[in-house]
């Protein structure tokens, strides 16, 4: 039966000062809203999941080894499974995430890797 959900009534979790995210699970993908602030840095890091990333509002820079896509208003970068990504805040970012299949790791809170790399540093 479908679900109707409203970003309103979804837990807003805080991971960091810079870093929000709010999280809808299926049985089949993980749909996520993240907010991240001018200069978070999410560390290098892969996973399972194919990930697809759309950029609603601001700038996020994503860095595959030596290369770097920048995204903005609009954009969509789609990820392949277990391909190492590092992502940073130009400025001020609202991104939508989808994942197949789900973040597991986030639906056990088990990402800390996020909780605690988030960070002002806006280097490589």
């Amino acid at each position: 039966m479908p679900k109707q959900h409203s970003w309103d009534s979804v837990e807003l979790e805080v991971l960091s000062p810079l870093l929000t995210r709010q999280c809808i699970h299926s049985k089949n993908i993980t749909l996520a809203r993240i907010v991240l602030k001018k200069g978070c840095i999410v560390p290098e890091h892969h996973h399972l999941s194919e990930q697809f990333s759309h950029i609603l509002e601001g700038e996020l820079k994503f860095y595959f080894g030596d290369k770097e896509v920048t995204l903005g208003p609009g954009d969509v970068l789609t990820i392949p499974s277990n391909v190492p990504h590092k992502a940073v805040a130009v400025v001020d970012t609202v991104a939508i995430d989808a994942f197949s299949p789900p973040r597991q790791d986030w639906i056990d809170k088990d990402d800390a890797y996020l909780r605690t790399g988030s960070s002002t540093d806006a280097s490589r």
